[in-house]
């Protein structure tokens, strides 16, 4: 069930503006143990929510490693998101009026910040391990940075320690798609669908890539086909992200992903990296064409102590949601690791 903290004062942003009030959407697994040292604090990526059973299948179960057995595994949706957090659509208490594309910019520090508030709210000091992937990953690494001694264990899967050109390029491809939808800055919640139909096409030639595609997107028949079927998986993905998120949401996290720099006034990427102090597991994906597996070893190498694992997946940086039985094989003894 989705849970509610509410930041009565301002929320002071990176970039220099602020928020009047904070509203943190997040869910918890498990139960808190008397010593309060069985913390886990899962990051999600960039449409994902903070239900991590909803979205990471096969891991917050029984046996698994965020087993909510042994576990208090807690997820907070982030600033900017759709899904309970403010964001775009929320209100401005100012003008009574939903932000829309009115809404401050912010970075990943930004909510790096607003999940270190929430956890002080819920009275959690050390966390046993962060977890994150992806854009999870840009948090957890920013949040390591920031507050090194508040982590036993840290696990980076599929991400890095700042946005590079690549990335940052397929952002701004995703961007233009959205931004040449004419409704875009129309102040209504479906604003710019089909902007952003497009942009989560382009985005998920990028998870998947061309094995995944090539697996499970072939046409049944030899026969020429009336439509395609990766045109057809294409317009339903597409379609599917509309029916739950908007496009305003999704514009302020990509330009929040691009900010990503753990080396921001920190002396450079190296010398912030040097600052983390937990225990940490790098893990790449094989066929990942956004973090590939030697820019994942290149993190694990910058990070003290940390150790590089793989996973094999013909199903690109998706392979993190999909490949469940190895990520749990590596991550559950990790877990209980001393």
């Amino acid at each position: 069930m989705t849970q509610y903290y509410r930041h009565s004062d301002p929320f002071p942003l990176e970039l220099g503006g602020e928020l009047p009030e904070l509203t943190i959407a997040y869910h918890t697994y498990g139960t808190l143990n008397s010593s309060h040292d069985n913390v886990v604090w899962v990051c999600h990526a960039l449409t994902a929510n903070s239900d991590v059973a909803d979205w990471w299948p096969h891991t917050v179960e029984g046996g698994c490693f965020l087993d909510p057995n042994k576990w208090f595994v807690v997820c907070a949706n982030i600033l900017g998101s759709h899904y309970g957090t403010t964001g775009p659509l929320s209100v401005n208490p100012n003008t009574g009026k939903p932000y829309y594309n009115d809404f401050p910019r912010f970075t990943i520090r930004d909510m790096a910040h607003a999940h270190a508030l929430l956890a002080d709210s819920l009275g959690i000091g050390r966390i046993h391990a962060l977890v994150g992937s992806s854009v999870g990953g840009f948090q957890a690494t920013e949040w390591a940075v920031e507050e090194p001694s508040r982590f036993d264990k840290l696990i980076l899967i599929a991400t890095d320690a700042k946005a590079s050109p690549w990335t940052i390029a397929i952002d701004e491809t995703q961007r233009m798609a959205i931004l040449a939808d004419k409704t875009y800055g129309e102040h209504r919640p479906d604003a710019a669908m089909a902007g952003l139909a497009a942009a989560r096409a382009i985005g998920l030639l990028t998870y998947r890539g061309p094995d995944g595609y090539n697996i499970t997107q072939q046409n049944p028949s030899d026969q020429l086909p009336q439509t395609h079927r990766a045109c057809s998986y294409q317009q339903y993905q597409g379609e599917k992200l509309c029916r739950r998120y908007n496009a305003y949401s999704y514009v302020a996290i990509l330009d929040a992903f691009d900010t990503h720099n753990v080396g921001r006034g920190r002396g450079g990427v190296d010398n912030a990296l040097q600052r983390i102090t937990a225990s940490t597991i790098v893990i790449g994906l094989t066929t990942d064409i956004i973090f590939t597996p030697p820019e994942m070893r290149q993190l694990a190498a910058r990070i003290p102590g940390a150790v590089y694992r793989e996973i094999s997946s013909p199903f690109g940086h998706d392979g993190f949601l999909v490949e469940h039985s190895q990520l749990n094989e590596i991550l559950t003894p990790f877990m209980l690791s001393q």
